[in-house]
């Protein structure tokens, strides 16, 4: 063996052909001479070790996960993959969604891209850079200053920056912290963005399924549940706890949060509770609307899990009424 020269006696018929090294990390796959499991894994793995995680294998592409930030998708990266060529340019998830944009423009027809993948292959990521391009690509108020005669490039450039702000709200809300993955998504979604015959965003729809609604009450022990309930207690102000019936702002002391993990490493709750706030309000939610819409959150969500029943359910019941009467 090749490093630690260890030799290794394995059966003839399970040994596979090698390609010669002209392929060595080759971009698309196939193009090998060889197409088997061997060398598939060996070309990932040459890639993925020399920080390349994208590769091509005909019209699919492959990508693993780095489990950290690769300084890959800046806008200078987004500009460098417009309008080119897949062949012209290294892998990338950027190279996918400009083919399937520019097939779009050219051809009149929908275009699909479908993200698919095991828990923690990366299928969240991908799909915001995906967007994150599309935005991007078919903005039309770039270098363009606010008059009478673009009002309506303004909307599309406020159309745009909804969907990026929007996945902030579904991480919030559908996303938790799993054995494998940190932000794994516990809800399936389908995206679909509508374009003008200019190519720029008319409008989206998200439309989500299979929300994994027992996490709320019941999770492995090295899991939390979703994301907004510790982002809600860490921020918490004095008036929003007794706003929202809670006597401690500690994650710890409530009952369907304190058996699994409390905090994640890198991860401060707070500032990801202000950009879930900020992208609600991008969203076009007011500030009174998201303050109304909380009184219904530990209604909803926490349930009784919070307090023991009987001291909760009277609290509950006189916050109940004052509700309906704030909203006649």
């Amino acid at each position: 063996l090749q490093g630690s020269g260890r030799k290794l006696t394995v059966p003839k018929d399970v040994i596979q052909k090698m390609n010669p090294p002209k392929f060595e990390k080759v971009e698309d796959m196939a193009n090998l001479t060889y197409l088997n499991e061997a060398s598939v894994l060996y070309n990932l793995k040459s890639r993925y070790y020399s920080g390349l995680i994208y590769t091509y294998s005909g019209l699919f592409c492959v990508v693993i996960n780095p489990y950290k930030r690769l300084p890959i998708y800046r806008e200078e990266i987004v500009e460098w993959y417009k309008g080119k060529k897949r062949h012209e340019r290294p892998p990338h998830i950027f190279a996918i969604a400009d083919t399937a944009y520019r097939n779009m423009i050219l051809d009149r027809k929908d275009q699909s891209i479908l993200c698919t993948g095991e828990s923690g292959a990366g299928k969240t990521e991908n799909t915001k850079r995906v967007i994150q391009y599309l935005a991007s690509v078919a903005t039309s108020t770039k270098n363009q200053k606010t008059t009478p005669s673009n009002i309506i490039s303004k909307l599309n450039g406020e159309l745009e920056a909804q969907l990026l702000k929007a996945n902030p709200i579904l991480e919030a809300f559908g996303n938790a912290k799993t054995i494998k993955n940190d932000n794994s998504s516990r809800f399936g979604k389908f995206i679909r963005i509508n374009f003008d015959t200019s190519g720029f965003i008319a409008g989206a729809n998200i439309e989500t399924y299979l929300l994994e609604k027992t996490r709320v009450i019941r999770k492995a022990p090295e899991e939390r549940s979703f994301h907004i309930f510790y982002q809600l207690l860490a921020s918490a102000t004095p008036e929003l706890k007794e706003k929202l019936l809670l006597n401690d702002a500690a994650s710890a002391k409530h009952n369907y949060l304190s058996h699994g993990m409390i905090e994640v490493s890198g991860v401060d709750e707070k500032q990801a509770f202000q950009e879930t706030a900020e992208a609600m309000s991008i969203m076009g939610i007011s500030e009174e609307d998201q303050q109304g819409s909380l009184p219904f959150f530990p209604i909803r969500f926490f349930g009784i899990g919070f307090q023991c029943i009987t001291c909760w359910w009277e609290r509950f019941f006189q916050h109940l009424k004052k509700t309906f009467w704030s909203l006649l």
